[in-house]
């Protein structure tokens, strides 16, 4: 298997949580410390960490700094933060907590020219654009917010100013552990073949994941799976060794 697998956590008042279809009322906590988290990844030979600060996506400013800061301290993991990044002071902090790639979305449909200087200045390699999709539009503001715009659309106003990552999320899979449209994101892919698109939501098993490596992705994000053993650690580290 070729595919990279990144495991989230969603934050919410510092606890690990996972919401259902981006809907912050129907939510599970599964573990108050995310430290415990974090340490069980790296241990199953996970290389990287998507860490989604709910909290900073609806104060528009990053609220779990803390937790970054504690878990970029105690592991190796590459961890990409995403959540409440508005401005360039925003980013900078969450760099400086320990983040080694920062995930942008809103700050993309509202300040494209904003997320461009922040291209030029950090590059590809650090900035991620965070596209969510809800029946095929864009969303933002913490899914609070719809706006006309494809995913294509949006990952096409960047792609001369560096881009290089893309996690494109399905909000209505989100939390379902009903599969991801390989389909479609193959498509994507092979629209901006220099462009690393990264799947999210809807991943329920190990098939679905080697459905995605079979449509030639190249990372994708699992997280409630993970939080309810439908994919075990251990059944992740077998696969890690044997690629």
């Amino acid at each position: 298997m070729n595919i990279e697998i990144i495991p989230a956590m969603d934050l919410i008042d510092g606890a690990c949580v996972r919401l259902a279809q981006g809907d912050y009322d129907r939510r599970t906590t599964y573990g108050r410390d995310p430290l415990d988290t974090a340490l069980r990844f790296e241990a199953a030979g996970l290389r990287r960490l998507h860490m989604v600060d709910l909290d900073g996506a609806r104060a528009q400013r990053p609220a779990n700094l803390k937790v970054l800061e504690r878990i970029a301290a105690r592991t190796r993991l590459e961890i990409q933060y995403g959540g409440g990044i508005k401005s360039r002071t925003a980013l900078c902090d969450v760099f400086s907590a320990g983040a080694r790639r920062a995930v942008c979305g809103s700050v993309a449909v509202r300040e494209p020219d904003c997320l461009a200087a922040w291209l030029a200045e950090f590059g590809g390699e650090r900035l991620i654009l965070g596209a969510d999709l809800r029946d095929g539009r864009i969303a933002i503001a913490g899914w609070s917010e719809e706006t006309p715009l494809g995913a294509a659309e949006l990952i096409g106003r960047f792609r001369k100013q560096g881009l290089q990552q893309v996690i494109c999320t399905d909000i209505a899979r989100d939390g379902m552990l009903c599969g991801a449209s390989a389909e479609f994101y193959a498509a994507l892919q092979g629209e901006f073949p220099g462009v690393e698109i990264t799947v999210s939501g809807g991943i329920g098993s190990m098939a679905d994941i080697e459905a995605l490596d079979g449509a030639g992705l190249r990372s994708v994000i699992v997280g409630k799976a993970l939080y309810e053993e439908r994919i075990t650690l251990e059944e992740l580290k077998r696969c890690l060794q044997n690629a």
